[in-house]
C-alpha cells in the first residue's frame, strides 16, 4: 500500500474536531519537480519556435539592426528615407499626449527597425529556399565541382530551422512523366504489348492527364506537399490488411558483438540511449542529417518518432501522439507493466532502469485471461481489431490499461529466448532472429506503437518499426544513436551491468489489470497473423567478398552495381526481367518522403543478357561497356527521383485525383496495379562519426529488413557497412513455389 499512498498529494477525512488534512511532502515535492521539468521543456520549445521563427537570422539580429539604425540617426543622417516621419505621423494620438517628442522618435525608429528586421528574413529566407532548390550538384561527377555548387555550399542550416525554407515539391510535366514511364515499361513488354501501352498513355495524356494534373497543381500550390498527405493515407493508414509483415519493418542488432549478456543490463542502457535521443529531438539539439555533409534534409518525420500509436477504423486508421510520455510499456511472458522512467523530474539512470526491469522479470505471476495475446490484435486485420477495441476497450478497466500502452514513449519486449549468430548453426541463427524481429509469435510484439524495443534473454536486441509515421531512414538514424550509445557512451560494468547508483525505493513496475471477456480474445486475429508469419521465408547474409572499397576503386556508385547485381541474380533465378522496387528519399523536400527508383531499365538488361551470352573476349569488353551504361542511367534514375522528377508519386497522386472525380483512367489504373516482384532498399549509415570500424571492427551492424510485397516476389534490403562488407536481407513466401530466400547459386556467382 506504500505505492498507493505516495500516488496522491493530500487527503482528508472528517473528524469530531473538523477537517484533519493531510499533506504528504514527497507527493507535493514530485509533483512541483515534474511541473518544473514540464515547463523547462514549454521554455525550451518557446526558445525554439522563437529561432526557428527569425531563421535564417537570429534574434540578436533585431538588436544588431535597432543600434544600427539609431547610430545612424545620431549622426544626423535618416536611413529610413522619410518613413520614420511617417510612422512617427501615424502613432496612436495617446501616445502622442504621453510621450516626449524625442520619444516618439525613438519609438518610430524601433517599430522602423523590426519592420525592416523582419523584412531583411523573409528576403534570407526567400534566397534560402531558392539556394535549396538547387540540385544540379547532385548531377555533377566526382571531383568536378562547379563554381555554383562552390558558392551554394555556404548554408549550413539547423536542425528544424530550415524547415519553412525548404522548396516544395514540384509537379513534373504529366508529358515527361509518360515519356519516362514508358521508357521504364519496354524492358518488360512484348512488341505488342508495349504498343498497346504506348497508345493508352498517348491518350491519356492528350485528354483526361491535363485535366487531372490542373487539380494536382492547384493542391500543389495550396499545400505544403502534394504527396505526402496522400501516401501516408492511402499506403499506409487505408490498407485493412495485417501491417505485421506486410507494412512494418524490422532492425538488427551488432553482428559480433553483444555489450552484454545480461537482459534487463541491456535493457538499460537501450532505454536510457532511446530517451536521450528524444530529450535531443524535443531540445532540438540533434545534429540534422545532411547530404554531402552540408545538404540540409527535412526532420519533419523525427516530429512523431515518440509517444505516438497507429489506431484502428473501418475505413482507415488514424495516428495518435503525445507531446510527452513519463513510461514505457513493457511486454515478459504474457503480461504488461507500465513502467515509469522519470522520478521527481529526472531521469532514471541506466542502473535503475536495470533494477525495475529485472523486477519485471522476476515477477512471476501470471497473465490474466486473455492477456497473453492481447498483441495479436494489432497483428491481425484492421476492422476486427477496431470492432473489438470499440466494444471492449472503450471504457473502464480496459481502456486505461489500453492507454497506458498506446501513450507510453514506445514499447519494450523482454523476448524469453535467445537469438543472434553465435552457435553452431549461426546462418540459420541469422534467419530465425530476423522472422522473431519481423513478427515474433505474432501476439508479443505491439505493431501498432511507432516502434517497439526487444531485449532478447541472452542480451541480444532489435527494433520493429510501424511504417505510416516515418520511412526507414529516419528510424535507422535512431537506431544507429541507440547502439553506438549503448556500446560506447553508456558502456557498462566488468560484471555486465548498467553504471550508475540505484534508488531502490522506486516503486516497482505497475502491472496493468485488465478484464477481458472470451469474445474479445484474440483467437481468429492470431490465426491470421500466425498464417502469414508462417509464409514468410527469411534469409540474412553477410557478404564479405567485396564491398565498397572495392567497387568504387571501379569509379561505379555501389549502389549502382548492388542494383545491376540484384537483376542479374533475379534474371539467373527466375530466367526473365521484373518491376523493380528501390526506395529513394525525396527530403530535399519539405515533408517529403520517397519515391521509387524504377532499376530494371533498358540498359541494365542489355547487360544481364550480354554477360549471360558471354563466352569470348569481344563480348567482355561489350559487357563493361554496358555495364557502364547500366550504371550511369540507374545513377540518373536515382538523382531524378530525389529531385522531384520521378514516376510512380506524381502517377499515384494523378490517380487519386482521378477517383475523388469519379473518372476512369485504364493508364493509370494498369500502372497502379502492376505487381513489385523485386522491392528493394538500402538501409543508409548515417552517423559515421558514432561508428569506429577501424578501431572496433566488430561492431558492425546488420541493418535490417522487410517483408516480401508481392506474393511471388521478393523483398531485398541491403546495407553498405565500411569499405569490405554489404549484409543483404532477403525474404519471400513458402507458398510460392518459385522464390526461394535461401541464397541459390544465383546470388554466389553475382
Amino acid at each position: 500500500m506504500a505505492e498507493a499512498h505516495q500516488a496522491v498529494a493530500f487527503q482528508f477525512t472528517i473528524t469530531p474536531e473538523g477537517i484533519d488534512l493531510q499533506l504528504s511532502y514527497q507527493a507535493l515535492n514530485q509533483i512541483y519537480l515534474s511541473g518544473v521539468r514540464s515547463w523547462k521543456k514549454r521554455f525550451s520549445r518557446l526558445r525554439n519556435s522563437v529561432i526557428k521563427g527569425v531563421y535564417p537570422a537570429s534574434p540578436s539580429s533585431w538588436l544588431f539592426v535597432v543600434i544600427a539604425i539609431l547610430a545612424t540617426m545620431y549622426m544626423r543622417s535618416d536611413p529610413s528615407m522619410g518613413l520614420i516621419k511617417m510612422i512617427q505621423q501615424h502613432l496612436p494620438l495617446s501616445l502622442h499626449v504621453s510621450l516626449s517628442t524625442q520619444g516618439q522618435t525613438m519609438l518610430s525608429a524601433l517599430v522602423f527597425s523590426t519592420l525592416l528586421w523582419l523584412s531583411l528574413i523573409l528576403a534570407l529566407r526567400f534566397c534560402l529556399k531558392l539556394l535549396l532548390s538547387y540540385h544540379q550538384w547532385m548531377f555533377e561527377q566526382h571531383g568536378r565541382v562547379s563554381n555554383t555548387t562552390k558558392v551554394w555550399v555556404v548554408s549550413h542550416p539547423l536542425l528544424y530551422s530550415y524547415q519553412t525554407s525548404l522548396p516544395h515539391l514540384p509537379v513534373p510535366p504529366i508529358k515527361d512523366t509518360v515519356s519516362r514511364y514508358l521508357k521504364s515499361a519496354r524492358p518488360l513488354l512484348t512488341d505488342p504489348e508495349f504498343k498497346r501501352m504506348t497508345e493508352l498513355a498517348d491518350r491519356f495524356e492528350s485528354n483526361l492527364g491535363n485535366r487531372l494534373q490542373r487539380y494536382l497543381k492547384l493542391k500543389a500550390l495550396w499545400a505544403t506537399n502534394y504527396v505526402s498527405d496522400w501516401w501516408e493515407e492511402y499506403i499506409y493508414l487505408r490498407g485493412r490488411g495485417p501491417i505485421m509483415v506486410n507494412s512494418n519493418y524490422y532492425g538488427m542488432d551488432f553482428l559480433y558483438v553483444t555489450p552484454t549478456p545480461i537482459q534487463a543490463a541491456r535493457a538499460g542502457n537501450t532505454i536510457t540511449a532511446l530517451l536521450l535521443y528524444r530529450r535531443k529531438v524535443n531540445r532540438e539539439e540533434l545534429k540534422p542529417v545532411r547530404l554531402r555533409t552540408v545538404i540540409p534534409l527535412c526532420a519533419a518525420q523525427c516530429e512523431r518518432m515518440f509517444n505516438t500509436t497507429r489506431t484502428p477504423g473501418v475505413e482507415t486508421d488514424v495516428l495518435q501522439h503525445w507531446q510527452d510520455s513519463e513510461f514505457v510499456a513493457v511486454y515478459h511472458k504474457g503480461r504488461f507493466f507500465r513502467l515509469w522512467v522519470y522520478t521527481a523530474g529526472r531521469l532514471l539512470s541506466p542502473r535503475e532502469i536495470e533494477h525495475q526491469i529485472q523486477r519485471i522479470l522476476d515477477d512471476l505471476s501470471p497473465p490474466q485471461p486473455g492477456e497473453e495475446k492481447l498483441g495479436a490484435l494489432t497483428a491481425g486485420e484492421r476492422v476486427p481489431w477496431f470492432h473489438t477495441r470499440e466494444q471492449h476497450f472503450s471504457s473502464g478497466i480496459n481502456k486505461r490499461s489500453l492507454d497506458s500502452i498506446e501513450r507510453a514513449a514506445f514499447f519494450v519486449t523482454l523476448d524469453d529466448e535467445e537469438q543472434g549468430m553465435s552457435g553452431e548453426d549461426p546462418a540459420g541463427n541469422l534467419d530465425r532472429y530476423a522472422k522473431s524481429l519481423l513478427h515474433g509469435k505474432c501476439y508479443d510484439r505491439w505493431f501498432d506503437k511507432s516502434f517497439s524495443i526487444v531485449i532478447y534473454k541472452n542480451g541480444k536486441s532489435g527494433l520493429n518499426a510501424e511504417h505510416s509515421w516515418a520511412d526507414a531512414p529516419t528510424v535507422a538514424h535512431l537506431w544507429e544513436y541507440t547502439l553506438a550509445t549503448d556500446a560506447f557512451q553508456l558502456g557498462y560494468t566488468e560484471d555486465g551491468h548498467c553504471k550508475g547508483d540505484v534508488d531502490r525505493s522506486l516503486p516497482s513496475p505497475q502491472r496493468l489489470a485488465w478484464d477481458i471477456p472470451s469474445e474479445a480474445q484474440a483467437c481468429s486475429s492470431l490465426a491470421v497473423a500466425q498464417a502469414l508469419a508462417d509464409d514468410v521465408d527469411c534469409h540474412v547474409f553477410p557478404f564479405r567478398e567485396f564491398g565498397k572499397g572495392r567497387i568504387k576503386k571501379l569509379r561505379v556508385s555501389p549502389d549502382a552495381f548492388i542494383q545491376i547485381g540484384l537483376q542479374l541474380a533475379y534474371f539467373r533465378d527466375r530466367g526473365g526481367f521484373c518491376l523493380t522496387y528501390e526506395a529513394s528519399m525525396t527530403r530535399l523536400f519539405r515533408e517529403g518522403r520517397t519515391e521509387t527508383v524504377r532499376s530494371c531499365s533498358n540498359e541494365s538488361c542489355a547487360f544481364v543478357r550480354a554477360l549471360e551470352m558471354m563466352c569470348h573476349p569481344l563480348i567482355e569488353d561489350q559487357c563493361r561497356r554496358l555495364f557502364k551504361l547500366a550504371s550511369e542511367r540507374h545513377q540518373n534514375l536515382y538523382r531524378l527521383a530525389m529531385t522531384g522528377d520521378g514516376i510512380d508519386r506524381h502517377l499515384f497522386c494523378l490517380y487519386v485525383v482521378s477517383k475523388y472525380l469519379g473518372v476512369e483512367s485504364p493508364f493509370l489504373k494498369e500502372v497502379l496495379s502492376e505487381p513489385w516482384r523485386l522491392s528493394t532498399s538500402q538501409t543508409p549509415v548515417q552517423q559515421m562519426e558514432l561508428f569506429d570500424l577501424k578501431n572496433h571492427p566488430d561492431f558492425i551492424s546488420l541493418g535490417g529488413g522487410f517483408g516480401p510485397v508481392a506474393d511471388d516476389g521478393y523483398g531485398v534490403s541491403y546495407i553498405i557497412v565500411g569499405e569490405d562488407m554489404i549484409n543483404f536481407h532477403v525474404s519471400s513466401k513458402h507458398s510460392c513455389g518459385e522464390t526461394v530466400s535461401t541464397p541459390s547459386d544465383a546470388f554466389i556467382r553475382v
